[in-house]
């Protein structure tokens, strides 16, 4: 019986979802990073990018994880039947280990149980999937890309598990006719030549499924300096992201950008982008904001953080101030002072020593 050819529309010629498509790729690269969550509409091509991006990984395979889909289905399952007859327990493994080396598509994510959720978020950040029956236990690898599709108005994620996703990315239709005229043409010459049409687009993506592996190859070698590592922690504290997921994140995203981009070393521009891929979903926020962060937000704060160290290591405005009374330090930009920032460096310096009521014992606020 021969296979018959899978056609799929070509990942480079999805139009627009640019971010979509890069947090796609460099989930690819390094997928430590945790996955990528994507939330739009209805008919804004999430499905059709993310069959498109898996024909990348050439023979890899694209896992559907269904909603309905039993724990066991999911992780796997031991035969305990077994060890009465052959001394062990058969492992079954489940959709996880399948996945291994490919794509875990999830349609409708915000709609599967949340203890389905946690375990294919704990195989996606750890690589392995591990399963105990009756004080036996089995790890598989579960080495795969995460990929979460939903619409926000069908319910969202709760934060507890959004924050888990590695990268999120908002996709929507163009309001630009000429971009969606495009579309329109591009879909329907697909839908009339289905195999002509991937043959036009073929050298465009093996170029990129050629770049993604030279990528993971570099990533391993990529040099990330003192300073960058000092900006990327610095832009989190700021934001008031809760926990270490975010810098981790961040981090990790940057060295599969600069990978991607075919260099050694970090730099700022790899920093910007994956802050932007990784933050918006994690800013603590109050209950009644959006919860997109602004992009006007990001990048007054980021370069926050570039002046910051840049003047800090040539001891220029940005320093430590001590507070008189306790003699905590806290740092804040001595060239252009606030009110604001006088009365959050005192308060913070307090608190590292005092931890008085209103604040936490590491000079944070406390989060309502």
């Amino acid at each position: 019986m021969t296979s018959q050819k899978v056609i799929r529309y070509p990942f480079s010629a999805v139009v627009g979802q640019d971010e979509l498509r890069l947090a796609l790729i460099l989930t690819a690269i390094s997928p430590r990073i945790g996955g990528v969550v994507i939330r739009g509409e209805k008919g804004t091509a999430k499905t059709t990018t993310v069959r498109a991006f898996a024909g990348l990984l050439g023979d890899a395979p694209l896992v559907n994880l269904p909603l309905g889909s039993t724990e066991d289905r999911v992780v796997g399952s031991l035969n305990m039947e077994t060890v009465l007859t052959t001394g062990r327990a058969e492992y079954q493994p489940g959709l996880l280990a399948q996945a291994d080396g490919g794509v875990l598509y999830v349609d409708e994510v915000n709609l599967l149980a949340d203890h389905l959720v946690d375990a294919l978020l704990d195989a996606a950040a750890s690589g392995r999937v591990s399963i105990e029956r009756d004080g036996i236990s089995h790890s598989s690898p579960a080495n795969f890309v995460l990929v979460g599709t939903m619409n926000p108005e069908e319910g969202e994620l709760r934060p507890q598990l959004l924050d888990r996703f590695g990268l999120a990315v908002d996709v929507a239709a163009s309001t630009d006719p000429e971009v969606r005229v495009e579309i329109i043409r591009r879909r329907l010459a697909y839908e009339n030549a289905p195999e002509q049409f991937m043959e036009q687009w073929a050298t465009q993506d093996e170029d990129t499924s050629k770049r993604i592996a030279a990528a993971k190859d570099l990533l391993p070698n990529v040099e990330l300096p003192d300073g960058i590592l000092s900006q990327i922690a610095w832009l989190c504290a700021r934001i008031e992201v809760d926990g270490m997921r975010a810098d981790l994140v961040i981090t990790r995203t940057a060295l599969a950008h600069a990978a991607w981009s075919g260099r050694d070393v970090v730099n700022e521009d790899d920093v910007e982008i994956a802050a932007r891929l990784a933050l918006p979903h994690r800013r603590r926020r109050n209950p009644f904001d959006a919860p997109e962060m602004e992009e006007r937000k990001l990048q007054e704060t980021l370069q926050e953080a570039r002046d910051f160290f840049k003047d800090n290591e040539d001891k220029g405005p940005a320093a430590k101030i001590t507070d008189e009374e306790t003699g905590a330090e806290a740092f804040t930009d001595t060239d252009n002072p606030t009110e604001e920032d006088g009365m959050q460096g005192t308060t913070q310096a307090k608190a590292q020593t005092t931890g008085k009521v209103g604040t936490a014992g590491s000079g944070e606020p406390f989060r309502s």
